[in-house]
């Protein structure tokens, strides 16, 4: 007896699965000609998101429609980022957002786009519901699936009411969740107890099936919540590793957001980096990617709690080794994997102020979007109930002249609730920089603190809520982080960003822990009151840099004290400082920005003397030759690399 392979696929992935009937049903209808064009599913880790996921690709492409799914753990959240996945997907190397769009509608009469572990993509969020939905074309539908419910925007949209469902997954009912622990191997009379320890949560019920037929005399407490549940059910699981060497990679492997062979042999270098990985791998609970290994968080997050009550100083023994790992690849990642490198160093953070900044736990109830003509009644109103007559002139002034450096915050009605504005040093006119006293300050403090050429500062000008004011508020969190996708947009071309408040001794202790410096001295006084300025430097090593100085802080790792004083031109030596000519500085700044990579004469003579003339290589060896005179006994840290250049180590 043989079948279709379409019917092997759609068996495949009902293999294991019981209920969700509601959902299912209303699933399929995003394959109807009259059926919704966006559907968000969301619900808690392991309740079985990715499951449904696998039944409506696998009946969607027996149906004929073309299926492109997209996992968002992979993808950088930014335009650039998602277009570039998204043409990799459907074979398009198209940089453009109309081209993919062209070529999503010549791809059959039904394209079904699902975004995996979209909630990562928060911050991608409004650009993908006013920009991208509303250019595909008919024959395409996006389903979302995220640990997050959606933001109410998207439903109160005008016109969108019918064009757009959610999809709550919810646990599975005791008839539901006894079906699947009969899959399992568990009979009636010994699933009662795993029932009510799960409340109905699929990943936690097949953790207690494996777990209870290992260990079956093992008798359940009858009152237990469910992280109690997953807790425990996750140790009987890592019992039930095979071999000890898998367990000890798997205890270490917890502390990483996702697992790569390079990564494994900087936290176990007396083991065979390929074979731990490819153990790891074979773990039930283990996700394969195409960058890396990915353990399912209801067993990560409780193996790593555990580590680190039971063994703290493995447990920073490891994330230490991994910060180094990250530190070093990072340098020399390419521009479309560099973001990876960011979310990994972002999970070795646990500082949550730092965290919640980029990646926040709690679903927002407002949203961001660039400022339209139409907002202006809100904006000035908003403008004038908190700000004196100069003030109010002078930030409005600003919405005159640079509209597209405004943003609005929506509530979840629609209404303007808020509202800030966000300058870029490199996009905006001087002059009308001078014209405000506040910006008129940043811009003399530029001048005497000049960043590199390339590098860009943003000016934050003004934040301010109707209700609030600039004082701290859910307003003025959905501004930071949407201030964020800035940040991960510029670099590694952002080197500072500047902001005032009336209110800025309320972020005091949150700024300093990010590293903003409060610029004293630099006060200017509008309309009778005070407004104070603070400056965040990321460093030369941008966004990416700043996380890593951040994280090797929280790590107590003790980086090398800095070698050269960019803005008194010396050298920094045990000895004392050192002053350096103007070409002994251009050499010796450049090689402390590419530090441990070797540099070319070619490239000195480029960027240092500004010529390309090869026969003047000999002056780079001079000038060499004085800085390591003049380095001591620190000269060695210059390595001579025959038929290269140098590197400084």
């Amino acid at each position: 007896m043989w079948q279709w392979t379409s019917d092997l696929t759609t068996n495949r992935a009902y293999q294991g699965f019981v209920g969700r009937t509601n959902e299912l049903d209303t699933l399929r209808g995003v394959l109807a000609t009259e059926g919704p064009r966006v559907v968000h599913v969301y619900g808690i880790t392991g309740i079985g998101k990715t499951a449904l996921l696998d039944i409506l690709a696998a009946e969607a492409r027996d149906a004929g429609a073309s299926v492109i799914r997209l996992d968002c753990r992979h993808i950088e959240p930014t335009e650039p980022g998602f277009l570039h996945a998204l043409g990799d997907a459907i074979g398009d190397g198209g940089p453009g957002v109309d081209t993919l769009v062209e070529r999503l509608g010549l791809l059959g009469s039904t394209v079904l786009l699902a975004l995996d572990t979209y909630e990562v993509f928060r911050l991608l969020d409004t650009w993908l519901r006013q920009v991208f939905v509303p250019l595909l074309p008919d024959n395409v539908r996006i389903v979302f699936f995220s640990r997050q419910r959606p933001l109410d925007v998207w439903f109160s949209a005008p016109d969108w009411g019918r064009l757009v469902q959610s999809v709550p997954v919810q646990p599975l009912s005791p008839i539901e969740a006894q079906a699947l622990l009969n899959l399992h191997g568990i009979q009636k009379e010994d699933a009662a107890s795993l029932i009510r320890a799960s409340h109905g949560h699929p990943l936690a019920l097949k953790l207690a099936a494996t777990a209870s037929r290992e260990n079956h005399a093992r008798s359940w407490p009858q009152e237990t919540v469910l992280q109690h549940a997953v807790d425990e059910l996750s140790w009987m699981f890592l019992a039930d590793v095979e071999d000890s060497a898998s367990r000890h990679m798997l205890q270490g492997a917890v502390v990483l957001r996702r697992v790569t062979v390079s990564l494994l042999q900087a936290l176990f270098p007396e083991l065979a980096p390929q074979n731990a990985y490819e153990r790891l791998r074979r773990l039930p609970f283990v996700d394969g990617g195409h960058d890396g290994l990915i353990i399912h968080e209801a067993v990560r997050d409780p193996l790593a709690r555990s580590l680190h009550a039971s063994d703290p100083s493995r447990y920073l023994d490891y994330r230490r080794a991994a910060w180094r790992q990250l530190v070093s690849e990072s340098q020399s990642a390419a521009s479309d994997d560099l973001w990876r490198y960011t979310a990994d160093m972002l999970y070795l953070i646990e500082n949550p102020v730092v965290r919640e900044a980029f990646f926040p736990t709690v679903t927002a109830l407002h949203t961001v979007e660039a400022a339209q003509p139409q907002d202006d009644e809100a904006i000035t109103g908003i403008v004038r109930a908190h700000d004196g007559r100069q003030a109010s002139e002078l930030l409005l002034q600003w919405w005159r002249r640079m509209p597209q450096a405004f943003s609005i915050v929506r509530g979840a009605t629609g209404e303007v609730e808020g509202l800030y504005c966000n300058l870029r040093s490199d996009q905006v006119e001087p002059s009308w920089l001078l014209n405000d006293p506040v910006t008129a300050l940043w811009y003399s403090h530029l001048e005497q603190s000049p960043m590199r050429s390339g590098e860009v500062a943003l000016f934050c000008r003004r934040w301010l809520s109707r209700n609030e004011g600039d004082s701290p508020s859910e307003i003025q969190a959905a501004i930071w982080l949407d201030l964020k996708r800035s940040y991960m947009e510029l670099r590694p071309g952002l080197r500072r960003v500047y902001l005032t408040a009336i209110d800025l001794g309320a972020y005091q202790q949150v700024a300093h822990r990010l590293g903003f410096e409060v610029l004293g001295g630099w006060e200017v006084e509008l309309d009778g009151l005070c407004y104070p300025s603070a400056v965040l430097d990321f460093g030369p090593a941008s966004v990416d840099g700043w996380l890593a100085e951040l994280a090797a802080a929280e790590l107590g790792i003790k980086r090398d004290p800095a070698l050269l004083d960019v803005e008194a031109r010396q050298l920094m030596l045990a000895e004392g400082r050192v002053a350096l000519t103007p070409l002994e500085f251009g050499v010796m700044r450049y090689l402390v920005e590419h530090q441990g990579k070797a540099v070319s004469r070619r490239e000195l003579l480029q960027h240092v003397w500004g010529t390309r003339y090869q026969g003047g290589s000999n002056v780079v060896d001079a000038i060499v030759r004085t800085l390591r005179r003049k380095l001591g006994s620190q000269s060695a840290r210059i390595e001579t690399l025959t038929g290269v250049g140098y590197r400084l180590r």
